[in-house]
């Protein structure tokens, strides 16, 4: 496969710093610049970044005496790489504009950022369940007036829990689902040390999550129409979100009715057989199975689970029938790998393996 050149935008952030160790020796990508805030620019990595690292890996020693970039210098970003990741903590409007000058820079984004989730010609990537939402690049680069620009999205982290879990069964008439999720402190970019009012705490509302737990599953089951994604109908969706004191990986109970109550052996066969594109075309990050089911009662647990297969898998168990919906479970994924930068990882692959990148 062709090596790439990529820049990290928000490297300094706890996201920014997760996509800083995968792609640190990634076989496909290589890190020619990382970008942040004004206050950063000049600064190395290490100087920038070293004092309020996050992770339990280590800052990769290849990128410590790397020299920060302006992110709004998307002149000096661009001229260094072939497309760039973007992570970045500021103001929905100010990241919609950042990501359209980039993109428009003939530089194409990989974005870990809500921004441009519900822009109709922006895809929005799982990228075992929907690949083939890239087709919309074409539409987008029309509107832009590009000819390599354009931006994709990957999705909120806390579906990744669950949505692939649903996905195979969707073929079997899903009607309604209900889904609880019990969201790491990470997936706030914080940790123990900088929020010790989590230990022994559990917050009942996370700003947005819900809205986008019940919105975004039926943009990623949409079709294209017309040059945009036209979102799904149904299945009509409900969820509650909560923080908990768990350091890394979102749980999610999930209740689901169906036309026809189905069998639970077959519910079964069908995640065990389910693959995506990243599995038929061995993308470096792809889990080889995608989807986990534990026959244990008392799995997937957290610490257990949460790092199956690099942390790109999602966690199944405790299926059985309910008293309400026809089917209830439990699913579980590492928030900042699979639901976040890894996911980016891997949809960036998926995109490097079609060709968008050239």
């Amino acid at each position: 496969m062709k090596q790439y050149n990529v820049g990290i935008i928000g490297a300094t952030g706890m996201v920014g710093q997760r996509f800083a160790t995968l792609l640190a020796d990634h076989p496909w990508f290589n890190v020619t610049a990382l970008a942040a805030s004004k206050r950063s620019a000049g600064k190395t990595y290490e100087e920038t970044a070293g004092g309020r690292w996050a992770l339990a890996t280590p800052m990769p020693e290849k990128l410590k005496d790397m020299v920060i970039i302006d992110a709004a210098d998307i002149e000096a970003v661009t001229k260094l790489v072939d497309f760039v990741f973007c992570a970045v903590d500021m103001k929905k409007e100010d990241i919609r504009a950042l990501e359209e000058a980039y993109a428009k820079a003939e530089c194409p984004v990989v974005s870990n950022n809500s921004a441009h989730r519900f822009t109709p010609d922006v895809p929005m990537i799982i990228p075992e369940i929907n690949a083939s939402h890239l087709d919309i690049i074409e539409s987008q680069r029309a509107r832009l007036g590009t000819k390599k620009g354009f931006i994709a999205v990957k999705s909120n982290c806390s579906l990744q829990s669950y949505v692939p879990a649903i996905h195979p069964l969707m073929e079997m008439g899903v009607t309604k689902v209900l889904a609880c999720t019990y969201q790491a402190i990470s997936g706030a970019g914080k940790t123990f040390e900088r929020w010790p009012e989590m230990v022994d705490n559990l917050i009942p509302y996370i700003g947005g999550e819900e809205e986008k737990s019940e919105k975004e599953p039926l943009k990623i089951w949409g079709t294209i129409e017309n040059g945009e994604i036209k979102p799904a109908s149904n299945p009509s969706i409900t969820s509650q979100c909560l923080r908990v004191p768990v350091s890394d990986g979102h749980t999610a109970a999930v209740f689901v009715s169906f036309d026809k109550k189905p069998d639970l052996e077959e519910i079964k066969e069908r995640w065990a057989n389910y693959s995506g594109e990243p599995q038929k075309l061995g993308l470096p990050s792809a889990p080889k199975q995608f989807l986990h089911y534990f026959t244990e009662p008392d799995r997937p647990q957290i610490k257990s689970e949460r790092n199956l297969e690099g942390g790109m898998a999602v966690s199944i168990g405790r299926l059985r029938e309910d008293t309400q919906y026809d089917i209830k479970f439990v699913c579980m994924s590492h928030n900042t790998l699979r639901g976040a930068a890894g996911g980016a990882v891997l949809l960036a692959e998926l995109l490097a393996a079609k060709g968008y990148f050239d």
